[in-house]
């Protein structure tokens, strides 16, 4: 018995690969856990009632409210410029109701009453050209054409999305890493169990030889 045992003792160098086996592991299950609570599950209930429709542009005017952004010109100079609000009024082959058009749910966040904030820049002037470059792109080169969007008639009836921030790309990147993670842990372990197994074996076929 005594023997047996002495025999399927570790070295220091299996006993490290079962460690890091085991953290592989537990480092899997943890970003599993954390990114569900975190990540996944959100995305999934932004998800969740939503879809993709074809959208037509209604309207686009320019509201005379302007709103605040941050410029930055320096590692110590910032500053606060404004901006005019864009709204593009679309309508959705699901609805016969306008939406408000927005870049992505960032965008919608940050500004929920206008559906484009330029890259904010020093010079208010030029906030108002960025804006009204878009106003003639929607208006005049998109026009009539449909394009395609995203809503969720649950959280958001009255707004849809150019694109979207979770799609099935990040979602998949989301679940996948943790997966390979937990994976790639549990191979080293099985691997270390196998390899000082079948030593142990070796081990005992060649003393019978002996004997």
């Amino acid at each position: 018995m005594a023997r047996s045992r002495a025999a399927y003792e570790y070295t220091e160098a299996e006993d490290k690969s079962m460690r890091l086996g085991f953290l592989l592991i537990a480092a899997g299950l943890l970003s599993l856990l954390g990114l569900g609570c975190c990540w996944l599950r959100p995305a999934l209930q932004e998800r969740g009632g939503g879809g993709s429709a074809n959208c037509t542009v209604l309207a686009v005017r320019q509201l005379g409210e302007r709103f605040a952004c941050t410029f930055s010109c320096g590692a110590a100079c910032r500053g606060t410029a404004r901006y005019p609000c864009l709204q593009v009024l679309v309508r959705t082959s699901r609805s016969s109701a306008p939406a408000l058009r927005h870049e992505d749910e960032r965008q919608l966040r940050t500004n929920p009453k206008c559906s484009y904030i330029p890259p904010c820049a020093r010079d208010d002037q030029e906030n108002s050209e960025n804006v009204t470059y878009k106003q003639k792109y929607w208006k005049e080169k998109v026009g009539s054409q449909p394009f395609t969007c995203y809503f969720n008639q649950h959280l958001r009836p009255d707004d849809v999305m150019l694109k979207r921030t979770h799609d099935e790309t990040v979602l998949l990147h989301c679940f996948l890493w943790p997966l390979v993670t937990f994976l790639v842990g549990v191979l080293i372990v099985v691997l270390t169990i196998c390899a000082k197994s079948l030593a142990v074996r070796a081990e005992a076929i060649k003393k019978k030889k002996h004997l």
